[in-house]
């Protein structure tokens, strides 16, 4: 019998969490070898991290200062749970001394859940054993592999929006507003930088990427066409000003080896999202702004080169209807790479 494509997403999407569900010992009445189940873990894991009596629990059972811990409120907007089965479950804890109602001293009339010492006691072993679980999950794995399962990871939490629903989550800040502007003084070095700094640090890619990256901003600056082409750095207000979360490049094409001019086709180039402003739509948005301007210029065809490892990017560019129409083995930047190049037609 034919089954529809909706369908067989969902039974694959299925199948997928009956997999990593069993791989990360969940199917069981208690998680980890606790005497907790996996709601009692995920509400003692928020007010660990939200509040701990005013501190954070980490992995190896240490304290640190941190919030004043959430409500019951927060909790079940933060957990998506039932608020008569959030408060069950608190009342259990609450009997077996291991979580505690506090009175806010600013408003009474609020009550936050914190650890007790048993509670820290108790919850320190489950963290710990929890990090030990994922490091041993990834072990197996080369480091590009595991490189391979975070991004894979990442982009999963943001197509589904859980790191949209975390940004505005109990003790959570969000994203402050960004807006798109031409590049200043300062700008490309720091394209520069940024891109050689994550592209080690995220891929392991030695230093001869950037170089590459060097001598693409430095051809932009030389051969600049106000009229043809734009850069645009994303910036947001931090801490201590002003604070750069992404950048993106439109250049009229060139004939790679001759560099003579490709009428008609602009080629995006060195997109990069700060990991700080990643999951909240901004790669895309630079996207779209490259392909707005590229109208606007007439260009009839938008050209990019990437690699086969960079999923998030190839997520962006395959949802914004740009098609892979060519890919290449090669060896660069100390590693075994998968070149592909990207196209998008504007009639």
């Amino acid at each position: 019998m034919h089954t529809s494509p909706a369908v067989e997403r969902a039974q694959a999407l299925r199948a997928f969490n009956r997999f990593y569900t069993r791989r990360i010992g969940v199917v069981g009445e208690r998680v980890l070898g606790s005497p907790f189940s996996l709601a009692e873990t995920r509400v003692l894991w928020e007010i660990a991290h939200d509040g701990a009596g005013g501190r954070a629990a980490h992995a190896d059972g240490t304290i640190t200062p941190r919030g004043s811990g959430p409500t019951a409120s927060s909790l079940a907007r933060a957990l998506e749970l039932d608020a008569g089965y959030l408060s069950r479950l608190l009342a259990s804890l609450r009997r077996r001394g291991l979580v505690q109602a506090v009175v806010d001293a600013a408003d009474r009339r609020q009550r936050h859940l914190r650890l007790t010492a048993a509670g820290r006691r108790a919850f320190a072993p489950l963290e710990r054993r929890s990090q030990q679980q994922m490091q041993a999950l990834l072990a197996p794995l080369s480091d590009a592999q595991q490189r391979e399962v975070l991004a894979a990871a990442e982009r999963l939490g943001t197509l589904l929006g859980e790191r949209g629903r975390q940004a505005a989550g109990p003790g959570r800040e969000p994203l402050t507003p960004i807006h798109l502007r031409p590049p200043r003084p300062g700008d490309i070095g720091w394209v520069v930088s940024r891109h050689g700094a994550l592209y080690a640090d995220e891929y392991g890619w030695d230093w001869t990427f950037e170089a590459l990256v060097a001598r693409i901003a430095a051809d932009f600056v030389e051969r600049f066409d106000a009229s043809r082409e734009a850069c645009w750095i994303a910036e947001r207000e931090g801490p201590a000003g002003p604070e750069r979360a992404g950048c993106v490049f439109l250049v009229q094409a060139r004939h790679e080896k001759t560099g003579e001019v490709e009428p008609g086709i602009a080629q995006l180039r060195m997109l990069i999202v700060e990991p700080a402003a990643r999951g909240h739509g901004l790669g895309r948005r630079l996207v779209q702004e490259c392909e707005r301007f590229a109208r606007e210029r007439r260009y009839r065809l938008i050209r990019l080169w990437t690699n086969s490892v960079l999923l998030a990017a190839r997520a962006i560019y395959e949802a914004e209807g740009y098609r892979l129409v060519a890919r290449e083995k090669h060896r660069s930047f100390g590693k075994k790479l998968v070149g592909e190049t990207w196209e998008k037609a504007l009639p």
